[in-house]
């Protein structure tokens, strides 16, 4: 077989995912640098808990705005740039790489307006469902996990679609984010764990239904195919 050895190894990510990927390599660049005295001298030191207080969402905050209509509306922003922040330069790591790989498979099938849908609808939500559902929550939300488990379930939405076309049992595509479920079960058990999973499991649950809407062809391919079944 023929192989094109001009052909770049690795299939080039999409600008709408650099477009999401870059701040927060930008923010954690900045944070590191200052963290390790490079830059900012010794009040540099403090910056990522500056960070936090400035982008992080907290859901006190969160639920006095639901319960004043949202002011102060400027806080809002909170619903979404905490996934500018992460707590250390190996969990920002982590994100960008998840990001990245996820980001290209499913901008793959879908436009890049639809990718955007998906990420940023499941960080708001993701973050709306820590801050409000969780009585007496105090910690605070930082990281982009929210809006990866939602294109984790753009991608277990493309997964499901293809095993119902091809007639095989559709509950497989749930098998990724069962699996990682459970990992943070055990972690969670063995080292103690946080509420993060409930932004986590609503970010890939909208991540899942908005891919009913924003996938090509939208809920209209869904209907034919079950009709085919």
């Amino acid at each position: 077989m023929d192989q094109d050895h001009s052909a770049a190894p690795l299939n080039p990510v999409p600008l709408v995912v650099w477009a999401l990927a870059l701040p927060m390599i930008a923010m954690e660049v900045v944070l590191s640098l200052g963290a390790s005295g490079v830059v900012g001298g010794p009040q540099a030191i403090g910056w990522r808990i500056q960070a936090v207080e400035r982008f992080g969402l907290f859901p006190e905050l969160l639920k006095y705005q639901w319960e004043t209509g949202g002011y102060p509306l400027a806080e809002l922003s909170r619903l979404v740039s905490y996934v500018l922040v992460h707590g250390s330069f190996t969990h920002a790591l982590f994100a960008v790489v998840m990001l990245l790989a996820l980001g290209n498979m499913v901008a793959s099938v879908f436009r890049w307006w639809g990718v955007l849908v998906v990420f940023l609808g499941s960080t708001i939500l993701g973050g709306a469902a820590y801050g409000l559902l969780v009585p007496g929550l105090r910690t605070q939300l930082i990281g982009a996990y929210p809006g990866i488990y939602g294109l984790i379930g753009a991608f277990t939405f493309l997964i499901w679609t293809r095993l119902a076309l091809v007639g095989a049992n559709r509950l497989r595509a749930f098998s990724l984010i069962g699996m990682l479920l459970a990992i943070q079960l055990v972690f969670g058990l063995l080292f103690g764990g946080g509420w993060d999973w409930v932004a986590e499991v609503a970010g890939f649950a909208t991540g899942f239904l908005a891919s009913f809407v924003v996938s090509p062809g939208g809920f209209a391919r869904v209907v034919q195919m079950m009709r085919q079944r």
